[in-house]
């Protein structure tokens, strides 16, 4: 089967810097990996999605700089994610999440553009709607790839199977590649913690579908209870939205699949092209000197 994308396929326009621009992170304590992970890894969570403008998101993090750090590695507060999904070639996945399956799922290879970490992660729901993460560090190098016989094979059909899911490492191919540039908060005294995300683009058979610069996806993970971010969002008068990336971005990229209820959404936000950058170019400007 041929991939439906390309290894390091092209990544979203902008730095990290350009999008921590948008955004006072100045103004908030520093936290360490470990120190994130250690309060608030939330492997196990429910997530609530908030597309907002940039400027409410500025507001957002001066609003939670009293309670919340954010995470800092080398001095750096942003850092550019690549996802690479696999999917069926019949886009089994994505269809699960798009009619609102009880078994839904996800895999990925995930890469820190910057520090050069890669991990193979699978994403479930539990009985009770919440959302599982599980992962398995790879090396970078294995990046969009997912080949039989390898540990990360071994370990995505041993999270499916045990989810009920009867999917192979053999049924999965690159099915798309999501980019984007995210900043991490946490409040490591409550345990939750939230990520805002920009710059972001779905990239698949040599077009792209980009969210419009002038907003920002964010993500608050935590309990079943909303946390005091949702509170602040509320405030701000925004509202919980049920969005994917991986599903909108498909659904902007692949004649023929079906309506979804963010197609209204993806309309307005995003828009369609062909890609903006190498993926030489990319490589070298994020490869370490």
């Amino acid at each position: 089967m041929t991939p439906a994308v390309p290894v390091h396929a092209v990544a979203a326009p902008g730095t990290p810097a350009r999008f921590a621009d948008l955004l006072p992170l100045h103004e908030l304590r520093a936290a360490s990996l470990a120190e994130v992970d250690a309060a608030a890894a939330l492997q196990h969570r429910v997530d609530r999605k908030y597309l907002i403008p940039a400027s409410s998101a500025a507001q957002l993090v001066k609003d939670l700089a009293g309670t919340h750090h954010v995470l800092d590695i080398r001095g750096r507060r942003t850092t550019e994610y690549r996802s690479t999904y696999f999917d069926t070639s019949h886009l089994a996945a994505w269809r699960a999440h798009n009619q609102g399956r009880r078994r839904r799922w996800k895999v990925r290879t995930r890469l820190y553009a910057e520090d050069r970490l890669c991990r193979m992660e699978v994403k479930t729901k539990d009985g009770r709607g919440a959302t599982v993460k599980h992962a398995h560090t790879v090396d970078a190098d294995a990046y969009a790839r997912l080949e039989r016989g390898t540990e990360a094979a071994a370990f995505v059909e041993a999270v499916l199977y045990g989810s009920g899911i009867d999917v192979t490492a053999a049924d999965l191919a690159p099915a798309g590649e999501v980019c984007y540039h995210r900043a991490a908060l946490a409040d490591l005294q409550a345990g939750t913690r939230l990520t805002l995300d920009g710059r972001l683009a779905c990239h698949r058979d040599g077009r792209t579908a980009e969210l419009d610069p002038g907003y920002v996806l964010v993500e608050t993970k935590g309990t079943a209870r909303p946390a005091p971010a949702d509170r602040c969002l509320l405030g701000l008068g925004a509202r919980p939205v049920s969005i994917s990336k991986y599903i909108v971005g498909l659904a902007l990229l692949v004649e023929g699949l079906p309506d979804n209820n963010v197609r209204h959404l993806a309309r307005t936000r995003f828009r369609t092209g062909p890609p903006t950058e190498t993926s030489d170019a990319r490589t070298e400007r994020n490869t370490p000197a």
